[in-house]
């Protein structure tokens, strides 16, 4: 099984980040520090939880002085590059509230080392109108992370964060921001501008469509967001997204000799599966091509999950297909015993199904 991503949080790291810190701030006491850290509830904490005390800690050893604490770890910051320093944006967030005038200088300068796509969404909640126009401002910096902060931090529904349910019920002060990266050099920034408005598909998603149709033909970076954006609205078979890029949502195409390797597994195990499309007609035919799995949950109800193959356009006649799917758990899934099956799917539209048995971990 994959290593828990709270296990970066370890004695090593942070042997290594007093070292840092005291090259700074030389009063700085790494055996309270070291002490404090790693007390009896750490083994229980996750990584969410292990990030807000490690941010707690710091309060109690740093100076009382958020400003002093803030120049501390500002100097330190450009050395301290990664994931696994998520909790120097967290230390904003929790002390600094209160001081803009020193966090958001802060923000900008951890984002491009750390991130603070996390750290910066209280500051919207807590005044979106003033935080929303430094971030405007932001998408125009000379830094790709200062830029992407600009679009990755007002996302609706950012990943692990809670969702900003202003931006939910209307997402319009997000609009300028993505207006201007809609083009960016940065493949980084536009990956976040795609992602921000595939999350406003979730509520809005006649808003996202009507940008999507402004946006497309206008260039090669911006027609890779819209499409890149649009993933949801796809696996929907949203009839106007599909003809957006010239999908039939109904496609005059059959699936042949749908085969698995085995119809009965063990979580842990993989199988193979193989199809042919046939396009019986004497016209070219462009295909979304997906493969869906009913995962059987924890309460024992199926929920399918999509997996994309290709697209392409596609000659009269057949095209065989051969993939593999491993049924290893991961940090992001977990298998359950039970019923499965495993569809074909063809521009949104399920084409062939086979059920299938997966049992428990030998």
């Amino acid at each position: 099984m994959a290593e828990l991503l709270k296990h970066v949080y370890n004695e090593a790291l942070f042997k290594q980040f007093c070292e840092k810190l005291k090259q700074v701030y030389p009063l700085f006491d790494e055996q309270y520090f070291m002490t404090q850290l790693f007390d009896e509830e750490w083994a229980q904490r996750e990584l969410k939880q292990r990030t807000r005390h490690i941010s707690h800690t710091l309060g109690a050893t740093l100076p009382q002085s958020y400003a002093k604490a803030i120049d501390i770890l500002s100097n330190m910051v450009p050395e301290c590059k990664g994931f696994e320093y998520l909790f120097l944006p967290d230390f904003i967030e929790v002390y600094g509230l209160s001081d803009w005038e020193t966090s958001i200088p802060a923000l900008k300068l951890f984002t491009i080392s750390i991130s603070a796509e996390f750290a910066v969404r209280p500051f919207i909640e807590q005044n979106p109108e003033r935080m929303m126009a430094i971030m405007e401002e932001w998408a125009v910096d000379d830094s790709e992370h200062v830029r992407r902060l600009a679009s990755e931090g007002c996302r609706p529904r950012l990943p692990w964060a809670a969702p900003l349910t202003i931006f939910k019920v209307d997402p319009s002060p997000i609009i300028p921001i993505l207006q201007r990266l809609k083009a960016d050099d940065s493949e980084y920034v536009r990956k976040s501008v795609a992602n921000n408005l595939n999350d406003i598909t979730k509520d809005h998603p006649e808003l996202v469509k009507a940008i999507c149709k402004e946006w497309i033909g206008q260039n090669s970076k911006t027609d890779w967001i819209v499409k890149h954006a649009s993933r949801t609205l796809l696996r929907k078979a949203d009839p106007e997204t599909l003809s957006l890029f010239g999908f039939h949502h109904n496609p005059t195409v059959h699936i042949k000799d749908l085969t698995l390797s085995t119809e009965q597994l063990a979580i842990g195990e993989n199988f193979t599966f193989q199809f042919t499309v046939n396009n019986p007609t004497t016209d070219v035919i462009k295909l979304r091509v997906e493969y869906g799995i009913d995962f059987m949950k924890a309460n024992g109800i199926n929920k399918r999950k999509l997996f994309k193959i290709t697209e392409n356009t596609y000659l009269p006649g057949d095209y065989t297909f051969t993939r593999s799917h491993s049924f290893k758990n991961l940090s992001t899934r977990k298998h359950y015993s039970g019923k499965h099956q495993i569809a074909i799917v063809l521009n949104g539209v399920e084409m062939a199904g086979i059920d299938f048995i997966l049992g428990e971990e030998k």
